[in-house]
């Protein structure tokens, strides 16, 4: 089946792409929704995070604690590595469950870190990239989550850089300030044709 990775930095509106693109037909498969479901209260990764980062990184409701945890990655490098080494390889098990039984028109995997990470270029047939200037992104992501300014810049400190995600483009699709809804919908619209046609 032919295969999409769909990318962006933070609050550059990969999710509302991948909700347009499933509204059309493909199979999504999000990468983020796998690790949310993993950390959540009863996920799979819930205990090894446990052991390896003691209580007080598990919430109340026994999801992981995820201000604790993105404090603690922030401040200890060694820390993220650690808890990466117990997400990926449960991320990477359902993502290649889900992708095995897929039925959509072609399959979009929505990775965060898809550049950063390396390893999905030769696993897809093309890259796209939902792009928007840097301070869209922290508008955006200042308004729905009220993280502060100094946080969010962190997170897209650690993020592959603007340019080399469009470095890595086979598709790019604009998501800046001054476009529209009807705007972003005809750009998703055109790439699922083209797609279609392609995977012929």
């Amino acid at each position: 089946m032919f295969k999409i990775g769909l990318t962006g930095g933070i609050g550059s509106g990969k999710t509302q792409v991948a909700n347009q693109l499933a509204t059309l037909g493909a199979t999504v498969i999000d990468t983020d929704e796998i690790a949310h479901a993993l950390t959540a209260p009863g996920g799979q990764a819930i205990e090894a995070i446990r052991q390896a980062f003691g209580e007080q990184a598990i919430a109340a409701d026994g999801a992981m604690d995820r201000d604790f945890m993105r404090a603690l990655v922030f401040e200890q490098p060694q820390a993220r590595r650690e808890l990466e080494a117990i997400l990926h390889p449960l991320i990477g098990q359902v993502v290649q469950q889900a992708s095995a039984v897929a039925s959509g028109q072609y399959v979009v995997f929505v990775v965060p870190l898809l550049v950063e990470s390396g390893r999905w270029r030769e696993r897809v047939d093309r890259i796209c990239v939902v792009d928007c200037e840097p301070e869209t992104q922290v508008q955006r992501v200042m308004q729905r989550s009220g993280l502060s300014r100094e946080r969010i810049e962190q997170i897209m400190g650690v993020q592959a850089s603007r340019a080399k995600r469009l470095a890595c483009a086979d598709d790019v699709i604009d998501n800046g300030a001054d476009v529209s809804c009807e705007a972003l919908s005809e750009q998703v619209l055109g790439l699922h044709r083209q797609w279609c046609n392609l995977d012929k």
